[in-house]
């Protein structure tokens, strides 16, 4: 399969729609390196899900720091130079920051991005993936991670609603909106339909992948 034409690809997209798994796996078919937020490490996000009022700007500001300090590190390594795969858009964090903080707290956390967040790289392509609420918390509960237990359906609609909104006013890079209601990338094929997909039908500008639409135009 011949590489795609792009050599920084996010993914984005809520809790629960893979963007883990699908950074994992273009990154192993491409052999391109990874970039992995590490969520795991957060002291304060189970704090954040069980009282969200008092842990909120902590758990934010963590996430902020960490992500500044993982693309300075790359930068540092010169690894923009070679091919990668990321999981998170630095841009995006505010995104979390606009829903959960107080106005107060926003204030803060606006003052600390805009001092850090200054020559954060731009995407040769952005993958947003979209799964209906439901199935967000469904894939949230199988998996089993004990403070997610507490995320809430609300709290997912609030963020679902705000990615729909910051995609919807981002023009920065290439952005391929995917559609995972029927697409498990942990099963085989799925990452490679999309590599097709990137490989074949994907130009500059805005598309759309629906896998089961791609699969009716193939059968026809």
């Amino acid at each position: 399969m011949s590489k795609p034409a792009f050599e920084h690809i996010v993914i984005e997209g809520p809790i629960g729609a893979g963007k883990t798994l699908l950074a994992k796996g273009l990154a192993a078919i491409l052999d391109n390196d990874l970039l992995l937020e590490r969520a795991a490490d957060n002291p304060f996000l189970p704090k954040f899900y069980e009282d969200p009022q008092t842990a909120a700007l902590p758990a934010q500001l963590y996430f902020l720091f960490e992500r500044v300090k993982q693309l300075k590190a790359l930068r540092q390594k010169d690894l923009f130079a070679s091919a990668h795969v990321a999981n998170f858009l630095i841009q995006k964090d505010r995104l979390f920051a606009e829903v959960v903080l107080d106005p107060d707290e926003l204030e803060l956390y606006r003052q600390a991005y805009d001092h850090l967040v200054t020559e954060a790289p731009t995407p040769d392509l952005v993958i947003y993936l979209q799964a209906p609420v439901s199935l967000l918390l469904q894939r949230i509960h199988e998996r089993g991670t004990p403070y997610e237990k507490n995320i809430t359906e609300d709290y997912l609609r609030k963020i679902s609603a705000a990615y729909v909104d910051f995609f919807y006013n981002y023009n920065d890079s290439p952005l391929l909106i995917v559609n995972v209601e029927e697409l498990d990338f942990a099963a085989a094929g799925s990452c490679e339909l999309l590599l097709d997909f990137l490989n074949h039908r994907l130009g500059p500008g805005r598309h759309y992948f629906n896998p089961r639409e791609i699969m009716n135009i193939e059968a026809e």
